[in-house]
């Protein structure tokens, strides 16, 4: 009998831990697409496993200018960051700006450069990227702070790097994705 109760709820708690598992890996519908994106973005399911951090949002540039298939995945590190320095240096990109959850096999073009993503202070860097199969991107690394929590940002294609930085940056000025930073950094 006292089994029951403990059943109960073990299946209550595994059937809504699945449900926000599957959540995460919904593509917007057409038409769904959150607030004002323009251009040619178009959201797409975040695609990687889960991780020590949150899903977070994910991109694919669409239309006739975009024919390199670029992508960009942007999400928050809360609690993650160096609170004194912030992002300091192209290490601390390397480390942590979700490269390796495109390809184990990423080499850094140049040195980065000093960057703003929604008032927030960091660094960007670029990448030779060797994808499964051993086709070959270019890759940019974002990492922004704001007192001990950092935004990452990693962004690929065919394209060359001034590119995929180009339409990268550009993406995340955005004033919809402005907002959702902002929010995203406080938790929200």
């Amino acid at each position: 009998m006292r089994r029951w109760p403990v059943i109960v709820v073990a299946a209550a708690a595994l059937g809504a831990l699945s449900g926000a598992a599957a959540y995460q890996h919904i593509v917007p519908r057409q038409g769904e697409q959150q607030g004002e994106l323009k251009g040619s973005w178009q959201e797409i399911a975040w695609s990687f496993p889960r991780d020590g951090w949150p899903a977070g949002r994910a991109f694919r540039c669409r239309g006739a200018s975009c024919s390199d298939g670029i992508e960009v995945y942007v999400r928050p590190k809360i609690g993650f960051c160096n609170c004194d320095r912030g992002v300091a240096d192209d290490d601390e990109v390397d480390r942590v700006a979700d490269l390796d959850l495109l390809s184990e096999r990423f080499t850094p073009i140049q040195a980065g450069d000093v960057i703003t993503v929604a008032d927030m202070p960091g660094r960007s860097r670029a990448y030779d990227l060797t994808m499964t199969g051993g086709t070959r991107h270019t890759a940019i690394g974002v990492a922004v702070s704001r007192r001990c929590d950092l935004l990452v940002a990693v962004a690929h294609g065919k394209a060359d790097a001034m590119r995929v930085r180009r339409e990268a940056l550009a993406l995340l000025g955005e004033n919809e994705m402005t907002r959702w930073v902002m929010a995203a950094m406080e938790g929200r």
